[in-house]
């Protein structure tokens, strides 16, 4: 299973994001989206999933909740739980005493991804426009055969 992660979009869904996504069976929004037009483009792509980031203040997205609890079914190698929010300062559980296999926020812009206490967290920057000197990513996560989740930011050549 591939999962497309994007956060930050600000109301732009570049054309290139679309080829980044090309092939994934979800797609998971972690808010900061903006506009409701971008979450309907997002779905042309895969089904969506998605929270509301500080910016998502009217219509559509001043609905969407403010977390959100994904699963990633594997016959396999067993379900998987996704803990999806907007900002990690705002976190208010203990992930591994969750049993979650991931945490995936925004907000900073800034791509990254590191494990701690045997969970993902996963950032995978913005998507929208560019901030600072930031690069403009998307990200993907995967499960590996073992059965545990993969990050992998993705840069997007944008102008």
């Amino acid at each position: 299973m591939k999962i497309g992660v994007v956060s930050d979009t600000h109301g732009l869904l570049r054309p290139e994001v679309a080829v980044a996504l090309t092939g994934v069976e979800r797609i998971l929004h972690l808010g900061d989206v903006g506009r409701a037009s971008v979450l309907e483009g997002l779905e042309k792509i895969a089904p969506v999933t998605a929270v509301r980031g500080n910016v998502d203040l009217e219509g559509k997205c001043a609905r969407l909740p403010e977390t959100e609890v994904a699963l990633i079914e594997d016959v396999a190698r067993g379900d998987r739980y996704i803990y999806m929010l907007h900002d990690l300062k705002t976190l208010r559980l203990n992930p591994a005493a969750g049993k979650f296999a991931a945490v995936l926020f925004g907000h900073t812009h800034a791509p990254n991804f590191y494990r701690k206490a045997g969970v993902l967290y996963f950032n995978p920057g913005s998507c929208g426009p560019r901030r600072f000197e930031l690069p403009v990513t998307v990200g993907l996560l995967t499960m590996d055969a073992a059965g545990e989740l993969q990050a992998e930011i993705v840069p997007l050549c944008v102008s």
